[in-house]
């Protein structure tokens, strides 16, 4: 990287956010709405014209909240369509790098200063076993690190559309509610904001009270208030829901080094989430209980984190599809 603005770029489901850097430092940054433009390409220039950036951007990398296998990619929860190759002819770029969103913050995590995290139980430890990473929000996205030599490498996958499973009778009742709506009740369909959406709904339906025309933000603010019993119960289940899911992935990837979470959704929760169900059901895997008690789990509290792993993917190595002039 020379001393030219790269152009980074942070894509989920709502928001995309824009920066500028030249390695060392990012600048510039800006949040739009995704629903305000009707492509990439034109939220692109919307953002350097509004920066007034006038040197010509030849470097370019984004994280986008999408399965990334080919040249098409296509928004899991959004309406957004594009060609890699095309985007980047059309940005007059030299170099485009696409990697999933959650790799991108996976690259991120060990470069976060340590008073941009919450630790929710467990003990610190430095051992060099994977990192896991999963985060609420939009969407749920799952990720992780790999240790391989002196590098450690991201992960790519698609790890919040696994199927949920419920672990108390009121989780059943709540999923045979949800099945009745989805064909399949993915881990995503009650632990994202739409999720929390549906998982409030759920609750309505088995209480037999008039579902309100809530967004997450008024569920998880009456559920931390305590204002709502309903919104209080539904948040119950959303921490306690994520455990189980966090726990799940941690035994799967042997990451005892670390899990961390991300997202928009349960960094505002801040010590309600700590004080909640979450570490309960992230530890009750039966035998595999002592496994999983010293895993320490940090909550990102960073304003930007992927802009970090975005930095860092310019020369880091990891799952991405690059296209070059």
């Amino acid at each position: 990287m020379n001393n030219a603005p790269c152009l980074l770029a942070d894509i989920g489901g709502t928001h995309a956010r824009f920066a500028l850097t030249n390695g060392a430092s990012v600048r510039d940054v800006l949040q739009l709405q995704c629903a305000d433009f009707p492509s990439i390409e034109l939220a692109v220039d919307h953002y350097l014209r509004t920066v007034g950036e006038s040197h010509p951007i030849q470097q370019a990398s984004f994280a986008i909240a999408a399965p990334l296998s080919g040249d098409q990619v296509s928004m899991t929860n959004h309406s957004w369509r594009f060609s890699i190759s095309a985007l980047r002819q059309a940005l007059s770029l030299q170099r485009l790098i696409m990697l999933n969103d959650f790799t991108a913050l996976a690259m991120a995590i060990r470069h976060l200063p340590q008073h941009e995290l919450l630790q929710v139980g467990g003990v610190s430890n430095t051992s060099n076993a994977p990192i896991a990473l999963l985060g609420a929000g939009t969407g749920l996205g799952v990720s992780g690190l790999i240790p391989s030599g002196k590098d450690w490498l991201p992960l790519q996958g698609e790890g919040g559309h696994v199927s949920l499973a419920p672990a108390t009778a009121r989780e059943v009742a709540v999923l045979e509610t949800l099945w009745q709506r989805f064909e399949h009740v993915s881990a995503e369909r009650v632990l994202s904001g739409p999720g929390l959406v549906n998982l409030y709904a759920a609750v309505c339906e088995l209480e037999g009270v008039p579902v309100k025309p809530y967004e997450a933000a008024d569920i998880s603010d009456q559920g931390m208030k305590g204002s709502c019993r309903i919104c209080a119960e539904t948040l119950q289940l959303f921490c306690a829901l994520l455990g189980s899911v966090a726990g799940n992935l941690v035994l799967t990837l042997g990451a005892t080094q670390a899990l961390y979470i991300g997202g928009g959704i349960v960094p505002r929760l801040g010590e309600h989430f700590a004080r909640s169900d979450f570490r309960q059901r992230f530890e009750g895997k039966g035998r595999y209980v002592n496994y999983l008690k010293p895993v320490p789990v940090y909550v990102i509290n960073s304003a930007q984190p992927a802009f970090v792993g975005l930095v860092q993917s310019f020369s880091a190595p990891g799952p991405r599809i690059e296209v070059r002039a």
